[in-house]
């Protein structure tokens, strides 16, 4: 086992030192996000350099369904070979054994990428960007609830309880008494991050009840993307410790505001080091007003990968912490594309449309192709916005249906992302349409059963 162990991270190194490992988790995100893959024990994973899984994982719904987008060969399951990237190698500081965890990368039997897995998706995009010269550079802001144990999907999602016996409180936002409350859980969160050698930029109370917001370093994208996939399982784990739930989804509580991933972005140039958004006395360039530009044009047709449910659009409220529009200005939280304050090196775009629901690796890479197209079309964005944004018109498509109708239609984004993913994701995000359309809720039992 020596020669891989020599690869590892030094935190998977830390973390095993003294230590016989027991256990690999070969794991791939699919569309969704969800980890899948196979366990094995150490001395297994030592002797394979990969392994298979069918591709199937590609076709499913977030409701364990199949979308019939398999193509013209038709549902066979072939089967995929995934390889380790020892670069991810990171502890499971949850298990009960020594355990690590290896993100893999997938390919087909002749040694392509395949087009569906969205680490591969990202890839495609970045390895545009660094074509022309250029390398993006990113900062996801992770926004989640913890809340109590919901059992039974009838009942309302509420709050968690915090140590005081009390339930967590809403409109509590950068509270340090708040963060107090599950300080526990947070404590569990900061220790499995170390253990995986994940750093933490800052963690905050967000506005809702329960709601937390952690930022992470700015960073290549694609580690970027594979640290959001961690921690969203690390999240998880630590907040069952105790007996509670963390959850990702866009609106988990109605009247509560949702949760984003809010992302940040700037482009280096590969040659000088320098930002592109910068220039020689610091000022604005040409490339970051084109940034925006392809942003505020481009991503209609990508809501469709940065809000992927139906649960996804009600985080879109007027005057709720969630933006409805594609005006862009400096340091104004209502628009949807906001400058933060920054020095000229810095400077940076960011992103405030996409939901924390979304899968890490699509969403940066439609967040990235949106911005790609701009500084290639060259064009400029309108004027930079003054006063409340939420007091203009709206610029999105408000339900998933017209947003897979606005994705399914953009030639651009299927030539960033990949027509075979762009395919696929429609297919699958439309056969989950269909799924939900056949649930009763509950506002229809209600409002329409004497009424109507």
């Amino acid at each position: 086992m020596t020669k891989w162990i020599d690869k590892l991270p030094e935190a998977a190194q830390t973390y095993l030192e003294g230590h016989r490992l027991d256990e690999v988790e070969c794991i791939i995100s699919d569309l969704p996000g969800i980890a899948r893959g196979k366990a094995m024990p150490a001395k297994k994973f030592d002797r394979q350099k990969h392994f298979f899984l069918p591709n199937s994982i590609f076709f499913q719904t977030i409701a364990g369904d199949w979308g019939e987008a398999a193509g013209e060969e038709g549902f066979i399951e072939p089967d995929m070979i995934l390889k380790p990237d020892f670069d991810t190698a990171s502890a499971a500081p949850w298990t009960a054994d020594w355990t690590l965890q290896v993100i893999h990368d997938a390919y087909d039997q002749k040694g392509k990428p395949i087009a569906m897995s969205p680490r591969n998706v990202l890839r495609r995009v970045v390895d545009l960007y660094r074509k022309k010269g250029w390398e993006p550079v990113v900062a996801p802001e992770m926004e989640f609830f913890l809340v109590a144990r919901n059992t039974d999907p009838t009942q309302p999602i509420e709050a968690m309880m915090g140590r005081t016996g009390r339930p967590a409180a809403a409109r509590q936002a950068y509270s340090m008494s708040a963060v107090d409350e599950y300080g526990p859980v947070i404590d569990d969160i900061y220790d499995f991050a170390e253990a995986q050698g994940l750093e933490i930029d800052g963690i905050t109370q967000e506005g809702g009840a329960g709601q937390l917001e952690i930022n992470l370093r700015h960073g290549d994208p694609v580690k970027l993307a594979d640290e959001v996939f961690y921690f969203k399982r690390l999240i998880r784990e630590a907040a069952l410790r105790h007996d509670c739930f963390a959850t990702f989804m866009a609106k988990p509580i109605e009247g509560e505001p949702g949760s984003a991933m809010h992302i940040h972005h700037s482009v280096v140039d590969i040659e000088t080091g320098q930002n592109i958004f910068s220039g020689p006395q610091g000022g604005d360039t040409d490339a970051f007003f084109h940034f925006i530009a392809g942003l505020q044009n481009h991503l209609p047709s990508a809501i469709a990968v940065l809000a992927p449910y139906v649960n996804s659009y009600r985080r879109y409220v007027k005057d709720h912490a969630a933006p409805i529009n594609l005006e862009w200005a400096r340091d104004n939280r209502t628009t949807g594309i906001r400058i933060p304050i920054s020095s000229p090196e810095a400077r940076r775009v960011e992103n405030r449309l996409a939901g924390m629901d979304c899968n890490p690796y699509l969403g940066i890479a439609a967040s990235l192709a949106c911005g790609y197209l701009g500084l290639i079309e060259g064009e400029r964005p309108d004027a930079q916005h003054r006063g409340d944004a939420y007091a203009g018109e709206e610029g999105i498509p408000r339900d998933l249906a017209a947003a897979l109708e606005l994705f399914r239609e953009s030639t651009e984004m299927q030539k960033m992302l990949g027509p075979e993913f762009c395919r696929v994701y429609a297919i699958v995000k439309e056969a989950e349409y269909a799924e939900f359309l056949q649930v009763i809720s509950p506002w229809e039992r209600e409002h329409l059963l004497m009424n109507v």
